[in-house]
Order: C-alpha cells, then structure tokens, then sequence
C-alpha cells in the first residue's frame, strides 16, 4: 500500500497531461468536424476536393508518423514547436479528419424531405443545417463518435515518443526504476477509470437526444 501510495503523485501528474490532451483535441476537433464535414459536401469542387485530399491524408497515415513528423520533420524544416504543441496539433488534425467522415455520414442519412419542410417553413440553408440537421445528425454519430473518444483516450499514450511525460510514460518510468510491473497495473487502471466515465458520458447523451428518434 505504501508503494501504491509513492507512486499516486507522480502518475496524477501523467494523468493530467493526458487529460490536458484529450480535452484540447476535442474541444477543437469536434467543431472542425463539422465544419470539416460541410466543406466536404459543398459544391465548389475546390473545396470538396482540397477536404477529400485532408481526409485520405490524415486517415490513411499512423496517428504515431504524424505525431513524429509534426516534432521532428517540422524541426528539420526548421519549425520548432514545443512537444505538447506537436501533440496537440498532431491529435486535432487526425482526430478532426475522422469526424468530417463521420459527421458527413450522419448528415447524408438524414432523409431528404428533412429539407424540404424546412424550405416550406420558409428557413434559409444555415438556420435549416443548425436547427433541424445538426441535432438528428448528432444523435446517428453518436456511436462512432464516442467509439473516437475512446480510442482519443487511449491515443494520448502515443505522446510518449516524443517524450512528453504523459500516464504510460509515467508508469513505464517507475516500472524501469522500481523493477516492478505494479505501475502498469496503476496507470491500466487509470485508464479504465477515464473510459469508463466517458462510456457513462454518452450513455447520458444518448438517452438525452433519444426524443429525436
């Protein structure tokens, strides 16, 4: 217990680092998802094609090479960012790229007459996407949605490589000083706490927004 009890201030210290993360990643990438996911349907073919291109980037490449490249390839191009500004940066544009697609998704099954009582109402295309697409939108990516932020959670520990003192980080540390696995054990229990909670988060939303089913 007294082991146990060395090791808690130290892997809070991890822990708020990777919660600091997770936070920035979503407050930012959530909106530019959907921002993201409008500009991918719009019309004006350079826009459509210039988010196609952003989407199959940031999609089809490790979230770890990004991370490295925006630490380390920016570096040799001469961009110095701080490491936690590389993370961040890193994590917002892939995160947000997996948004656009699943926001595009829930926009596109919203049925097609949606639309068209909200022309007879005499609503203009920005109070039509803002007051009746968004909130049924939001109820059919809420899924993936909370699948992503599971796996955002998770993600932060990739932050190691580049040397950020995050949670696994942490624990990996006291386990090599300490020659003792109890430090993972610590920090797979940390984790499970934060994914837990988030499960429970949208548990909540979903029985919050279920009166649009």
């Amino acid at each position: 217990m007294e082991y146990l009890l060395s090791l808690l201030p130290a892997m809070l210290a991890g822990t708020t680092i990777t919660l600091k993360l997770f936070f920035l990643t979503l407050i930012m990438s959530l909106p530019l998802g959907v921002v993201g996911a409008i500009a991918r349907m719009s019309r004006f073919k350079p826009l459509n094609l210039l988010m196609q291109l952003y989407v199959w980037l940031f999609r089809g490449t490790p979230l770890l090479l990004q991370l490295l490249f925006m630490y380390y390839g920016l570096l040799i191009a001469g961009i110095r960012l701080e490491r936690f500004t590389a993370a961040v940066l890193a994590f917002v544009l892939n995160y947000s790229a997996y948004y656009t697609e699943i926001y595009r998704g829930g926009i596109q099954s919203i049925d097609r007459g949606q639309y068209e009582a909200a022309h007879v109402l005499g609503l203009n295309r920005f109070q039509t996407m803002t007051r009746i697409i968004l909130p049924q939108m939001f109820k059919v990516v809420l899924p993936p949605t909370s699948n992503e932020v599971i796996n955002l959670i998770k993600d932060t520990a990739l932050i190691y490589a580049i040397g950020v003192s995050e949670l696994l980080r942490v624990a990996k540390t006291a386990a090599v000083r300490d020659f003792s696995g109890t430090p993972f054990l610590v920090a797979a229990v940390f984790y499970l706490i934060m994914t837990g909670l988030i499960q429970q988060f949208f548990k909540w939303l979903e029985k919050k927004y279920d009166y649009y089913g």
